[in-house]
């Protein structure tokens, strides 16, 4: 996997962190420093842990399925991202204005274990290619720290429209991956 598509996969997969702490720093009237790097080592930490798991159930299955694992990868990520597409697309912004950042651990690591759960299906199909996972990893993980502590940050000047319309771009940019990943194979 090529630098560029490791740093797309990495911001990609941060998108919805990011939205979620658009939507916390905007509901803030000033985030606290603690509180953005909180967020940002929660959201990071496990978003870099959840894709190697992915990999690791992955790798298990790969010699049964090894014949159509570009077309899984393509399928798995053109879900994650139509997902993320739609997720974007339904929210209103209502439910943005009206929703409240609760502060306690328990809730951020439930809201970093839910957004995470597309970097494990990601890192499903990162099993069938030949990549550094832990590079890979490292990488969302630390995309994923700079996106969330950010968004906390701008959360309040921008508002959490702007984190829906990143999240879409996002899905739009996992869907594109996908379909990279399936013509490459296909053309080999």
């Amino acid at each position: 996997m090529s630098l560029f598509a490791v740093v797309v996969l990495a911001f990609s997969m941060s998108m919805d962190a990011f939205a979620v702490s658009v939507g916390r720093g905007a509901a803030l009237v000033r985030p606290r420093l603690f509180e953005t790097i909180r967020t940002g080592a929660v959201f990071g930490i496990v978003e870099a842990i959840t894709p190697i798991i992915g990999w690791a159930a992955g790798i298990a299955a790969a010699q049964y399925i090894s014949a159509v694992d570009h077309w899984i990868a393509f399928g798995l990520l053109g879900a994650v991202g139509a997902n993320m597409l739609y997720a974007a697309m339904r929210r209103s912004n209502e439910q943005e204005r009206d929703s409240r950042p609760a502060m306690s651990f328990a809730v951020l690591m439930a809201a970093a274990i839910g957004t995470s759960l597309d970097a494990m299906a990601v890192g499903v199909s990162l099993a069938f290619l030949q990549v550094n996972i832990v590079v890979i990893a490292v990488a969302i993980g630390a995309a994923t720290f700079v996106m969330s502590s950010g968004g906390m940050l701008v959360g309040r000047l921008i508002g959490a429209r702007f984190g829906r319309i990143a999240e879409a771009f996002a899905g739009l940019a996992l869907i594109g991956l996908g379909s990279s990943i399936l013509y490459e194979h296909l053309l080999t």
